[in-house]
């Protein structure tokens, strides 16, 4: 970035595109080589304008409006979490929960992703009503059978392919444009880390509160878990979204410095539960518990590692995180490996299985994204490339993501006869 900058100096023109395609990192590199341009008109009309933005963002606008919206959704999905309990459903024939809990939480974001939004594009509107219609009303058409591979993949699944209709709300439909892909992903790491302290809070105050109420003889432990605490847990990502859209300096301040914190305490602990695995004779190949511990980890390693690259690509880029970024991504295809030989070899020995295929699938898909992050992150790293490629490589592989779900959901119920 520093490189674009010193470069382009008197190419207003190209300068703008540089800035719009990454404007915290173009933001702080700039300060950081300001002394070295000053001297420049067009710098200082830069270090103006930049200065003049900042101000503003200081003293963000917190909208009434925002506010009801954001009261009115979390009582809406409050009250279609409790729809069991106000018609009394017997969760033990019908897996109301397991059906419904995504697609509830998803349903509520997108309504207030829509209802804040300075125009709505109706068309957009309809189609995404139309297509959280047909999912709730297939997924609840689906059997209830606890004996059922198939569904519940479809059941854990669903969730998933609403999440990819959701960033299609959030970035406008708006397919083409590469960098809103990595901004929707940016948001969903600020909206779990504030979610995470949210629920921290609130359950710092659970506490206080039944503590004071059982101190003068009042016991609302019931009443305060079956409404209070469920109300709390699906309202957190709405009211972190809230806090997300109406205070984005607190998300950018908090995401990057738990990206770069986090990013080498995992890389410490996955090499050393390599080696563990090596010393204690562990076998994924055999053993069928292990191995969904295995595959439950790549998964989560891996999402670490996209939300870091999205966060370390907007503020100001250290070799050590790049260097970092790369052996976790090294090491992480090392379990891929191992995860995948496993699960072949699992395959050969036991036959196909909807949970086997659908390990394998999501196992395969994972490989070839994590072989492209890290052929990008050693240009990154040796060859002087810029990491916002990275990106631009993990923005053009959600779509495969998408479909592949839509396959687990809609397809492999009936591939396998409901089993």
């Amino acid at each position: 970035m520093e490189t674009k900058i010193k470069e382009n100096i008197d190419n207003p023109e190209k300068l703008e595109q540089i800035y719009r395609g990454d404007k915290k990192s173009f933001q702080q590199t700039f300060f950081d080589i300001y002394p070295q341009i000053a001297d420049s008109d067009i710098a200082n009309f830069w270090k103006a304008r930049l200065e003049f933005s900042n101000s503003n963002e200081s003293k963000p606008e917190v909208r009434k409006i925002d506010v009801f919206f954001l009261v009115l959704i979390c009582l809406s999905t409050g009250f279609l979490v409790k729809i069991p309990h106000f018609f009394d459903i017997n969760l033990h024939n019908y897996f109301f929960y397991e059906k419904n809990v995504g697609l509830i939480i998803l349903l509520g974001l997108s309504a207030y992703s829509f209802l804040t939004k300075n125009q709505v594009n109706y068309k957009h509107l309809i189609n995404s009503i139309v297509i959280f219609g047909i999912s709730a009303i297939y997924i609840n058409v689906l059997p209830s059978n606890k004996d059922s591979n198939s569904i519940e993949l479809a059941y854990l699944h669903l969730p998933f392919l609403l999440w990819s209709i959701y960033g299609l709300i959030y970035i406008d439909f708006d397919t083409k444009d590469k960098s809103k892909r990595i901004d929707f992903i940016k948001y969903n790491g600020d909206i779990a880390i504030l979610s995470a302290i949210i629920l921290i809070a609130g359950g710092v105050l659970t506490g206080i509160t039944l503590g004071l109420f059982s101190a003068i003889d009042l016991q609302i432990e019931d009443f305060y878990f079956e409404y209070i605490v469920i109300l709390g847990l699906v309202s957190a990502p709405i009211v972190a979204t809230y806090i997300v859209k109406s205070f984005p300096t607190v998300s950018n301040k908090i995401a990057p410095i738990i990206a770069s914190i986090f990013s080498p305490l995992i890389l410490i602990t996955l090499v050393i539960y390599l080696i563990s695995i090596l010393i204690t004779g562990k076998d994924p190949y055999n053993d069928r518990d292990f191995l969904i511990v295995f595959n439950i980890m790549l998964l989560g390693v891996m999402g670490i590692i996209v939300f870091t690259i999205s966060e370390t690509s907007g503020n100001r880029i250290q070799k050590f995180n790049e260097l970092t970024l790369l052996m976790l991504s090294i090491i992480t295809l090392i379990i891929n490996l191992i995860a995948l030989s496993a699960i072949l070899y699992r395959l050969g020995e036991f036959g196909f299985t909807p949970n086997r295929t659908a390990v394998l699938g999501s196992n395969l898909l994972i490989f070839g994204h994590l072989i492209l992050i890290m052929i990008d992150l050693h240009r990154v790293n040796f060859k002087g490339k810029d990491i916002n490629e990275v990106e631009i490589t993990i923005a053009k592989y959600l779509p495969i993501y998408t479909v592949w779900t839509i396959l687990v959901t809609f397809i492999f119920p009936f591939i396998f006869n409901f089993k």
